[in-house]
């Protein structure tokens, strides 16, 4: 599928990347469950290669979703695809890291407030920004209350999806969950 247009401009990319990081700074706040510090872990370079193995192509597969939404459902001008493409890509983003920070639920380990907070307020100026006089300063527009809606199906759709395949990226099918006792067993089993 290729675009006639930039699917979002130079100055919206660094926007984007701005926020996402920002979204972030929260991460040196958060726990980590006693089970997982135990006892030390060795990095599994198989574990990170297979969970962007899985986890890589199925954000792919979402954002393919969202340009077929964009582009064949609601034949999106470039300026309202730019927006639409903004706001669900800085949704997905900040929201997917609720479901890999953990390797068990993320509704049984919350993140710290910092982290829930930082990623929060992010995703809140993110999603008011095309709703502002600064929102049109950098190109976007106000979407249609119909593409609103397919984008926050999309994402929550991926945020499901991620959930349901993480214990296969992780590569714990077949245990007894994705939760902290499985975490804990690979530590005692792993060589130092």
């Amino acid at each position: 599928m290729a675009l006639p247009f930039l699917p979002m401009l130079p100055t919206q990319i660094l926007l984007n990347n701005l926020i996402y990081d920002l979204s972030e700074v929260g991460i040196p706040f958060d726990g980590v469950p006693d089970e997982a510090v135990a006892r030390p872990q060795a990095w599994d370079m198989a574990r990170l290669i297979r969970f962007a193995g899985v986890m890589g192509p199925l954000s792919s597969l979402f954002d393919l979703a969202t340009f077929a939404l964009l582009l064949v459902v609601f034949g999106a001008r470039p300026d309202e695809f730019r927006t639409a493409w903004f706001l669900e890509s800085m949704a997905t983003q900040i929201l997917v890291i609720f479901v890999i920070r953990t390797i068990g639920r993320p509704w049984h380990n919350r993140p710290s407030a910092v982290l829930a907070g930082s990623s929060l307020l992010a995703l809140a100026v993110a999603l008011a920004l095309p709703f502002t006089p600064a929102g049109a300063w950098i190109g976007f527009v106000v979407p249609p209350a119909p593409v609103l809606a397919g984008i926050a199906a999309i994402t929550v759709a991926y945020l499901v999806v991620a959930e349901i395949v993480k214990p296969f990226a992780l590569g714990s099918v077949g245990t007894a969950g994705a939760g902290a006792a499985v975490s804990a067993e690979r530590v005692r089993t792993r060589p130092a």
